[in-house]
């Protein structure tokens, strides 16, 4: 089968989209890994794959593929250029438009801008849906590692994050230490693990290592759950940017059972032929 994909990227964190509606075309995790691949492969942090949304009032589904071929439940950065890849198909108008993602529906609208804001729905804390096995003290988890005690917070953006404030977040300590949060038993389905340093109430920076992919230069996903949970610690105000290696993303959430915005860009790099 002969193929048509995009290389996109949201500010830095960058996708391989395969465009499958209609299409008898299964990704596997062998060929998600594959094509991920930065030497033998297009490479990517992830594989979008587009299908047609089965349920007619929604524009679109689509598939999150890990680099290491492990399927994702939410993706941020991958939305919004979902969202530009329907725009540069004719398929979107003025109006916000739903589309269908493993981690349920998310609506999004082209901003005067040219950026794309993302409704990520209700961050949830609960042990349970996130999951991690362990018990918070106010809100802080604490975890024995190799540098000692970790406390981080833990919240669940369609998948699991966890969240640890820095002071240096320029160490070359992170990339190791998110690996071992993230592959860590009390995460019985792994996490992103996010490392935040707050440089007031309405701005950090944020390196985040993400599971099945390693520390990327941008995580949409990672950006909202770090604002969810310093608003939970009363450390930032309802409109945050945040400021990861790639680029930039404004997140807004007022607390509460309410809805998180995360706003940034989207980018089409190139396209090409594949042969599967």
């Amino acid at each position: 089968m002969t193929l048509e994909f995009h290389k996109m990227h949201g500010a830095g964190n960058d996708f391989v989209l395969l465009d499958a509606r209609g299409l008898s075309f299964s990704m596997t995790p062998e060929l998600a890994a594959r094509l991920s691949d930065r030497h033998r492969g297009v490479g990517c942090d992830q594989i979008l794959v587009l299908r047609s949304a089965t349920d007619s009032a929604n524009l679109a589904r689509y598939e999150i593929w890990n680099s290491d071929g492990s399927p994702a439940g939410q993706c941020g950065n991958g939305a919004r250029c979902i969202g530009l890849y329907l725009e540069m198909q004719g398929d979107t108008g003025p109006d916000p438009f739903v589309v269908e993602s493993p981690a349920g529906v998310v609506t999004m609208h082209r901003c005067s801008d040219g950026e794309y804001e993302i409704n990520m729905g209700v961050p949830s804390f609960a042990a349970r849906s996130i999951p991690v096995d362990l018990e918070p003290t106010d809100g802080i988890y604490r975890l024995d590692s190799p540098w000692g005690v970790i406390e981080f917070g833990a919240v669940s953006m369609g998948n699991p994050h966890a969240v640890v404030l820095t002071r240096d977040i320029d160490s070359a300590e992170i990339p190791q230490i998110g690996e071992f949060i993230g592959t860590h038993e009390c995460f019985p389905q792994g996490c992103n693990a996010g490392f935040a340093q707050v440089a007031g109430p309405d701005k950090i920076h944020l390196r985040v290592v993400e599971r099945g992919a390693g520390e990327t230069l941008a995580c949409g996903s990672g950006a909202s759950a770090a604002v969810a949970v310093l608003h939970q610690w009363g450390r930032v105000s309802d409109r945050v940017d945040v400021f990861l290696p790639g680029g930039h993303l404004v997140i807004k959430w007022p607390g509460n059972q309410e809805s998180l915005a995360m706003k940034g860009p989207a980018e089409h790099v190139f396209r090409g032929i594949m042969n599967e």
